[in-house]
């Protein structure tokens, strides 16, 4: 009688949560969206199917989770994608924004499972707005000392693998705009 009181309890309160729990995760990707395409008022979320039977579609790419389109008014100002490379901790919910002109507006990283102290550094806006401005043209690289050329990113001192994961997925998403979505 116990188990089943408990199950039920459970059942119910999943039921009345999941709602607010599913709002809630909305807020925030829609937050990350805003904050990697500041230009957008709107976003439309882009069909990876249809995406996948226009391309050759790269092992690279299935890290990318989902490619929402930025509009503000009627005009497409670009694109952000949400990305899941694996860092050293695991995965690492990262959104990357593109504009229409070919240039990374930002990136702002989510959930992760990062070393406190080194590869959880990657949340701090020193490492993110490295890649702020950069454009399309070229594979991002990851470098341990600081940055003098336009493609290269500097490494977190003592997290590489972390480092590394954030600019394949960025790198993944660079690769799919500019195969599939720009115009």
């Amino acid at each position: 009688i116990i188990t089943l009181v408990a199950g039920i309890a459970l059942s119910f309160t999943n039921i009345v949560t999941e709602g607010p729990i599913q709002q809630q995760i909305q807020k925030e990707n829609d937050l990350a969206r805003k904050s990697v395409l500041s230009n957008a008022d709107s976003f439309e979320e882009v069909n990876l199917d249809e995406i996948k039977s226009t391309i050759q579609w790269n092992d690279s790419y299935n890290m990318i989770q989902e490619v929402y389109r930025g509009k503000s008014g009627e005009k497409n100002v670009g694109y952000t994608f949400k990305v899941l490379p694996k860092g050293y901790g695991g995965e690492i919910e990262l959104t990357v924004g593109i504009t229409s002109e070919g240039k990374l507006e930002g990136i702002k990283i989510g959930s992760n499972s990062e070393t406190p102290g080194l590869g959880a550094k990657a949340v701090e806006p020193e490492f993110q707005s490295q890649y702020r401005g950069k454009t399309v043209e070229m594979e991002l690289t990851v470098v341990k000392t600081p940055a003098t050329k336009d493609d290269e990113v500097q490494a977190i001192t003592g997290a590489t693998i972390t480092s590394k994961a954030v600019t394949d997925g960025v790198n993944a998403a660079i690769s799919l705009f500019k195969e599939g979505l720009q115009q």
